[in-house]
């Protein structure tokens, strides 16, 4: 992981020009306006993987923030999702209010992870990934042990009220997911792009060099995770949203490793990357969910997702090493060359 972040500080120092400070927020309405005009032509399952698709874009911005620019590694990310999943359906079981049940998701969630971002500070390298390993096995036995609050195994349905009008439900979560994962990533990217931005990456880069420039190494380290940590809540509430209930088996040891994998593919401290990463968060269990039907192996089904996520691992990091969204970005600034220099003939 230390030296996909050293490449992706090679790709962060390159000379570029002064990003707009518009920018971002014209790339979210042109997002926005995007979902919405395909949730009106998709078919309602193509809407509700569009939906999850939005869900997990809010996890890997925040886990791509916290590993690629601040170089603090996370196992445990499916456990704060299932904080934030289990405080919604809670609240929703008591208030039965959406919006402000999200918020209190947030909240608790980013309480958890300030008191494991305040630990992780102490931590380096293996050390930090086993904290956050510990926490992603540990939240499974919460719920045994309170199995009074939260029904153990079988775990708790979420209250929610139909969608307004005649909007069908697919599209009605799709619109939700969105909502809060373009509100994250707009968030997110005006972070990056300020002084928290900069911090986070001299942390990364150097420690010593970040302590003798003025940067507080541990502030920085906790607020990104608690930054993080905000991210995966919002994500785990979502997910309640689209599922109506909650687990302890929908947040299993495997989704804090496929979080991980996506973001490598998609490429390091870039937001891009973590979108593709929720692309294939959804796209390539599918597949492989379709690969093993027509197998007819029930064996396969269950390990085969893993498999495909470590080969596409493996040949992205020997084609791209910074990611597929680094290839995005070299194609792209090919376009202009070839513009400026059409060939003689």
């Amino acid at each position: 992981m230390t030296i996909l972040a050293q490449r992706a500080t090679k790709t962060d120092n390159r000379q570029k020009p002064p990003p707009s400070r518009w920018a971002p927020l014209l790339i979210v309405l042109v997002g926005a306006a995007a979902v919405v005009s395909l949730t009106y032509v998709l078919p309602p399952f193509r809407n509700y993987q569009l939906a999850t698709i939005g869900a997990y874009l809010c996890v890997t911005a925040g886990l791509t923030v916290l590993t690629g620019l601040n170089g603090q590694l996370s196992l445990g990310h499916g456990a704060l999702m299932a904080t934030g999943a289990y405080t919604l359906a809670l609240w929703q079981d008591k208030v039965n209010l959406l919006w402000p049940g999200i918020v209190v998701a947030i909240a608790v969630t980013t309480l958890v992870g300030a008191v494991i971002g305040l630990a992780a500070a102490r931590l380096r390298g293996p050390y930090l990934a086993g904290l956050t390993l510990a926490v992603a096995v540990v939240v499974p036995s919460i719920t045994s042990t309170f199995d009074e609050t939260f029904n153990s195994d079988q775990g708790l349905s979420v209250a929610l009220d139909p969608p307004p009008g005649v909007l069908p439900v697919e599209q009605w979560q799709a619109w939700i997911c969105w909502a809060a994962a373009l509100l994250t990533v707009l968030l997110l990217a005006y972070v990056i792009r300020g002084r928290f931005g900069r911090d986070m990456r001299a942390v990364r880069d150097d420690e010593t060099a970040a302590k003798l420039a003025g940067v507080s190494v541990a502030r920085t380290q906790v607020l990104a995770f608690v930054i993080s940590a905000a991210c995966a809540g919002l994500a785990g509430a979502l997910f309640a949203v689209l599922a109506q209930s909650v687990s302890p088996g929908a947040f299993p040891l495997t989704l804090s490793l496929f979080l991980l994998m996506a973001i490598v593919i998609g490429g390091l401290g870039r937001l891009s990357g973590a979108l593709i990463g929720a692309f294939l968060l959804v796209a390539l269990p599918s597949a492989a969910q379709s690969i093993a039907e027509d197998a007819g192996s029930q064996h396969l089904e269950g390990n085969l997702a893993l498999t495909v996520f470590g080969v596409v691992l493996v040949l992205v990091m020997l084609a791209a090493p910074g990611g597929l969204a680094s290839l995005l970005e070299r194609a792209t600034a090919r376009i202009p060359r070839r513009i400026k220099s059409p060939k003689k003939p």
